[in-house]
């Protein structure tokens, strides 16, 4: 196969879903490792993908952002200041005794930060999450069963019909959000959200601003199973005005800055 047919064959993967890893690349063209990373390069250069750490992903486009799935430790390193902003309301939110959920994803690994040592008992099936909490943390700490999937970096067992516990908070971000819900591009996530909602008294929703410009393919939760959103003071009038129509409890984290960077 040509370095063009390869490359072309890489921009229509990335039409059909947000990232691509490098081994995914190497099963599906046949090439090396070190090929794929050239072409990812090239990709990369010409301004037909996003060069991503473990592969490529789609290209942002103008006006509204492609859905990009990116690997846990880099989405964490991005929109920082707004992610601490809200994660330090939400545990606020959070009362000392109580049992909670914390969902996968970088502002939910910000919330677990704050909440490691207080009196809590923590089911998660984040491994990021866990890790940081059996290392730094005293709070009772709950995983959840089942094979590991990497990709959204989970535990998961799809053959699990109910769960055995219940918690007065369940604490959830997402990909994108908009008038439908929560948008999420991972299919484990969208199933494990629905899941976790119904094993708690209150749901409530953690995003940063950027994420109501994603228009990630699934609905994960509509917002009337949202009891409370947080984001930051970043969020448009427009967005504002759209949660207020669904009824949404929205409470602004202030980050300092005035709204986004």
């Amino acid at each position: 196969m040509s370095d063009l047919s390869r490359q072309q064959a890489i921009v229509a993967l990335l039409d059909e879903q947000a990232f691509v890893s490098v081994n995914d690349l190497v099963s599906i063209i046949g090439v090396s490792p070190a090929t794929v990373r050239r072409d990812i390069d090239k990709l990369a250069e010409a301004g037909l993908g996003q060069k991503v750490h473990g592969g490529i992903a789609a290209s942002a486009t103008p006006g509204q952002r492609r859905t990009v799935n990116l690997p846990f430790f880099e989405n964490r390193d991005i929109a920082v200041t707004q992610k601490r902003a809200i994660a330090e309301t939400a545990s606020e939110l959070v009362r000392d005794g109580s049992s909670i959920i914390v969902h996968a994803g970088s502002t939910c690994f910000h919330l677990a930060s704050r909440i490691a040592n207080r009196n809590l008992r923590v089911f998660t099936n984040s491994i990021p999450l866990a890790s940081y909490l059996a290392e730094h943390g005293t709070c009772q700490l709950t995983v959840g069963a089942g094979d590991l999937h990497r990709e959204p970096g989970i535990l998961y067992d799809p053959a699990l019909k109910s769960y055995d516990f219940f918690a007065d908070q369940f604490f959830v971000g997402a990909l994108g959000i908009s008038a439908a819900g929560l948008l999420e591009s991972h299919p484990l996530l969208v199933r494990l959200c629905n899941e976790m909602s119904r094993q708690a008294n209150e749901t409530i929703v953690m995003v940063d601003s950027r994420k109501f410009a994603v228009r990630a393919p699934t609905v994960a939760l509509p917002l009337s199973r949202a009891h409370r959103l947080i984001t930051d003071d970043g969020l448009s009038d427009a967005d504002a005005r759209m949660l207020e129509d669904e009824g949404v409890d929205v409470v602004i984290a202030p980050t300092g800055e005035g709204g986004q960077p």
